[in-house]
């Protein structure tokens, strides 16, 4: 199969072929690798490229698919899925904010019982020597805080309990 992306700005054409069970020949111009994988979570896949193994964590963002291998993040979208996406709604958005990959709770920048607005930052994980900081989704209060810095976290881990303040919310966790 054949995929149109675009990768940190650059279009290319990714060719993929299927060749065993978990296993795949992919190329890039006149580059090409064999590679076979195994799923760890639904953003880590364990890798064997060209007898070479690395783990890959994928975040899928607005923007597209981040995918980041030995510290290193490029982000992908898929111009081939592109026009046949639909737009979210409201209704569509994440209301629980967990780690795009597994990572370490470096900063908390939030406390409990204290008023957050859509898009203010909550806390600050780190992995991989990258470092992202979580946003609520909504504004509400902080009505609990389920981590601590330095804590090891994992994606859908709920790390903030905030109850929404507008009428048509109910409680959320993040």
């Amino acid at each position: 199969m054949e995929y149109k992306l675009t990768c940190n700005e650059e279009k290319i054409t990714l060719a993929v072929e299927t060749t065993g069970e978990r296993q795949f020949s992919a190329a890039i111009g006149d580059k090409q690798c064999d590679a076979a994988y195994q799923r760890i979570s639904d953003n880590c896949l364990h890798l064997t490229v060209n007898g070479r193994q690395v783990n890959a964590f994928v975040a899928y963002t607005p923007a597209g698919k981040a995918i980041t291998v030995n510290g290193r993040t490029w982000l992908f979208e898929d111009e081939t899925a592109r026009s046949t996406r639909t737009r979210r709604g409201p209704q569509d958005s994440p209301q629980n904010v967990s780690p795009p990959m597994p990572a370490v709770v470096t900063k908390i920048l939030v406390t409990t019982g204290e008023t957050v607005e859509k898009g203010q930052g909550l806390l600050v994980v780190s992995a991989m020597k990258m470092d992202t900081t979580l946003t609520s989704p909504f504004d509400g209060m902080v009505t609990k805080i389920n981590c601590a810095e330095g804590d090891k976290v994992t994606p859908k881990q709920v790390l903030v309990d905030i109850e929404a303040t507008k009428a048509d919310a109910s409680e959320t966790n993040i």
